[in-house]
């Protein structure tokens, strides 16, 4: 896995032994995402310009709700979407603040994918919780690559 930061700018790719087709259907069908990353995503689909959201399944974070708005989706390519970075306390409005852009690429790489996520804006989150959500966020792309690769490499090629 690599690793690049600055205060704006999340990046991390990971080398996946799976075909492109196979990581593309872990990432683009909301259902299986959820799976992986730990929402319960069950019924909803990622289409540009829709809003989705599902209740966060992680223990210890089950009060949180996935909240996002896909941006753009091209096929086994690409796809992007908006959400508001490290959203955990319930007691906080986070809905005027502006989203983050995270995009995720898929490229072919030896016996298997390269997938990069891309984490952009953090630089117009509040002060008060730019740096807690650039780190949360820095440390939870790299958790949550782990967590494609090992779903993508153990679904069977059907």
């Amino acid at each position: 896995m690599t690793t690049e930061s600055s205060t704006d700018r999340i990046e991390r790719s990971i080398h996946i032994k799976a075909p492109r087709t196979r990581v593309w259907g872990a990432l683009s069908n909301a259902e299986a995402y959820g799976k992986w990353f730990g929402a319960n995503l069950s019924g909803k689909t990622f289409a540009a310009g829709q809003r989705v959201q599902g209740p966060i399944t992680i223990k210890g974070f089950e009060h949180v709700v996935f909240d996002v708005v896909i941006e753009r989706v091209e096929p086994e390519t690409l796809m992007s979407y908006r959400w508001h970075p490290h959203a955990i306390d319930p007691a906080v409005d986070y809905s005027q603040e502006e989203r983050t852009l995270v995009t995720f690429t898929l490229k072919d790489a030896p016996e298997g994918t390269l997938l990069t996520v891309v984490e952009t804006g953090f630089d117009k989150v509040p002060p008060g919780r730019r740096m807690q959500a650039f780190r949360g966020n820095g440390n939870g792309w790299s958790q949550q690559l782990d967590n494609i690769a090992r779903y993508a490499a153990n679904q069977s090629t059907n």
